[in-house]
């Protein structure tokens, strides 16, 4: 046979995956794969595991391109006060373990705790016509929320807001946080449990450090020990100054026998001083962080703290912004269960 007879070579023909291909695949309707790939509400494991196989063997990617066509970036905003507070970590596990898998990018922002530019950062997010934005522990008040979340779908971690109308909220139950750490002591035999908490509130508006005390001020009374009670006031752990406060309170005369440390970053101080000025821990003294940091479940360290679930925080987030941004009006706030992980501090 010569070339010129020899049969052209032939390209292979491939069919495009779509979610059309993905819900036959997997035996349900386009819609409930759309809800899977949105991370959306309601959706049980079941479901989800048989439509994320069904992706995984086909390969499917979802069409950015034709969503683009809609009017969308798929681009997601994500706003950190700051990158000192291993727990944030926590959190933004949680808000990537929904949006990796749902089409969406998320573009990270650190604010460094002022106000004048995270307010900078969220406008060029909203310039950048990004889709949503997720403000994590953010300094701002929330009629400066109010006023980007009339331009954008907001969701906000780390600032109580239950009355907002334009924005969702997601947070631990600071006030039974403050309540399980007093009642962790009482069980414990302790009666002169103190706080120790900030000199002013990161921020505006129902900060998560007010709630906390709230919780331990009313677990105090319920104890029999309003009149024990005492508010430590320091200023925040990422300024190198604030270790002299935390020194002078331990070495008081009437120094507490039991502290409660509205977070672990605090808590991990007054540990470290504790060693340094030979105050055995716990015998002399008992302590007790809050959000269940990876540092404070250190071998060294051995912090008893409450977990407020970070990661389930960001979970819930990322899911709530997602519903934002298909329509959903109707605010919804959520408050996640915090329990207490008991080491050897207290």
């Amino acid at each position: 046979m010569s070339p010129k007879d020899s049969p052209a070579p032939t390209t292979p023909v491939t069919t495009r995956v779509t979610i059309r291909t993905v819900a036959q695949d997997s035996g349900v309707s386009v819609a409930a794969v759309s809800k899977v790939l949105r991370n959306a509400y309601g959706v049980s494991d079941a479901l989800r595991a048989r439509v994320t196989t069904s992706i995984e063997r086909l390969g499917y990617r979802p069409n950015v391109a034709a969503r683009g066509l809609r009017g969308q970036s798929f681009t997601l905003g994500i706003l950190l006060t700051e990158l000192t507070n291993p727990f944030l970590a926590q959190v933004v596990d949680g808000v990537a373990e929904v949006v990796d898998p749902s089409g969406y990018k998320a573009m990270m922002a650190v604010g460094r705790t002022d106000v004048s530019l995270e307010i900078r950062l969220i406008e060029s997010m909203v310039d950048a016509r990004m889709d949503g934005v997720l403000l994590i522990a953010p300094l701002l008040g929330s009629k400066v929320i109010e006023r980007f979340a009339r331009q954008i779908p907001t969701v906000v971690i780390g600032h109580h807001e239950p009355t907002a109308t334009l924005f969702d909220t997601v947070n631990g139950d600071d006030r039974r946080g403050g309540r399980l750490a007093v009642e962790a002591f009482v069980q414990h035999g302790h009666r002169d449990i103190a706080m120790l908490s900030l000199t002013q509130p990161l921020g505006e508006g129902r900060n998560v450090s007010d709630l906390r005390e709230e919780g331990y001020l009313a677990a105090m009374r319920d104890a029999g020990l309003s009149d024990r009670a005492r508010i430590l006031r320091v200023i925040p752990p990422n300024q190198d100054s604030g270790i002299g406060g935390i020194a002078a309170i331990l070495a008081a005369p009437d120094r507490p026998r039991a502290l409660f440390c509205w977070s672990d970053l605090h808590g991990v101080q007054v540990r470290n001083l504790a060693h340094r000025m030979g105050i055995a821990v716990p015998d002399e003294l008992a302590i007790l962080g809050y959000d269940n940091t990876s540092v404070a479940a250190l071998p060294l360290v051995d912090l008893s703290s409450i977990d407020q679930d970070g990661r389930g925080q960001g979970i819930a987030a990322a899911r709530a912004l997602l519903g934002r941004i298909e329509g959903r009006r109707d605010p919804t706030h959520l408050l996640l269960p915090p329990h207490l992980v008991a080491r050897g501090s207290a």
